[in-house]
């Protein structure tokens, strides 16, 4: 779980990075260090890069309620188009997990 301050340092720091302002590189490390070790920071780090990336977004919309449910990855815009092997579609279902992946968040 995060703490109060952490999670509305984190909040204000993707705010930053889904408008386009500036971030400075001491609050992105932390931003990226506190996402690799709680899922609801990457999470809200995931959902601010998807809103960066598609500017268009309008709140309802399709893209919205997608970022909303945080599905798909902010790496991968294009998406998938399609599996090659039942291997793919385990690929696409599987999630990494952090080695604490057990920790309650």
């Amino acid at each position: 779980m995060l703490s109060t301050s952490y999670r509305l340092r984190m909040h204000a720091i993707c705010e930053q990075i889904a408008s386009n302002m500036p971030v400075t590189l001491q609050e992105r490390i932390w931003a990226t260090k506190l996402a690799e070790a709680n899922t609801t920071a990457a999470g809200m780090l995931r959902q601010a890069i998807r809103r960066q990336q598609n500017s268009e977004m309008k709140e309802g919309g399709v893209d919205d309620f997608l970022n909303r449910l945080d599905i798909g990855d902010p790496e991968k815009p294009e998406g998938v188009r399609g599996f090659n092997s039942p291997e793919d579609i385990a690929d696409f279902f599987r999630r990494d997990k952090p080695e604490d992946w057990r920790q309650r968040d």
